[in-house]
């Protein structure tokens, strides 16, 4: 493992803290989608499946188990727990995220890593990884309201996807010389939508003003 996936590992695992940190400590999921939340359990869910038949390593195990644990925590305290669910904006959070599910699937039955069940569901999960932040980034349009917490924790997500871009490019000149179509456009797509999101976010800073997304 080089330094660029470790440090894209801790800071994939740092946002999902903040987020439960953040919806443990004020008892309120303002500002978070929940449909982007269970995008990410299906991916996990579905990208993880050779998590009790095929051993990598004790990191690779224990990592897969903790994203796992962690989305399904995310998504039973926005959908369960009696405070937190109450501060959950429904009208806000009205992105048709079953299209996203649709859609990846299909895309996933066509043009797989390789056909069989396995190989399908996992580049499932890759295409729905790349735009499972969609619903987040729409709840935010609407609400133009981001609290410091819910702004750290997209910027992180946006880092973490940018850092294994770098490690997609390290091991392309040090380790494989080939390039995987898959992950690496995927998360060119899906490093786009944060860069767009960054763009308007600090524009906004700047110039004082409540955050607007292009529509």
């Amino acid at each position: 493992m080089n330094i660029f996936r470790l440090a894209g590992d801790m800071t994939h695992l740092l946002s999902i803290v903040v987020l439960l940190l953040k919806i443990r400590t004020t008892k309120s999921c303002a500002g978070i989608s929940l449909k982007t939340q269970e995008l990410y359990v299906i991916v996990f869910f579905t990208r993880y499946l050779d998590l009790f038949t095929r051993y990598l390593s004790f990191y690779n195990t224990v990592m897969k188990l903790v994203f796992i644990a962690t989305s399904v925590a995310i998504v039973w305290y926005m959908r369960h727990h009696k405070v937190v669910k109450q501060t959950y904006s429904r009208e806000e959070d009205s992105f048709k995220h079953y299209v996203l599910i649709l859609l990846c699937l299909i895309l996933a039955i066509l043009i797989p890593h390789a056909f069989n069940v396995t190989e399908i569901l996992w580049t499932y999960s890759i295409y729905l990884e790349a735009v499972a932040i969609l619903p987040q980034l729409v709840l935010l349009q609407r609400s133009r309201n981001i609290d410091n917490l819910t702004g750290i924790y997209v910027f992180l997500l946006g880092a973490y996807r940018a850092l294994y871009i770098v490690n997609w490019g390290y091991r392309f000149f040090t380790e494989t010389h080939k390039i995987r179509w898959i992950p690496w456009v995927s998360g060119l797509v899906q490093t786009a939508l944060y860069a767009d999101f960054f763009y308007y976010y600090i524009k906004s800073w700047k110039n004082h003003e409540k955050l607007k997304l292009p529509v």
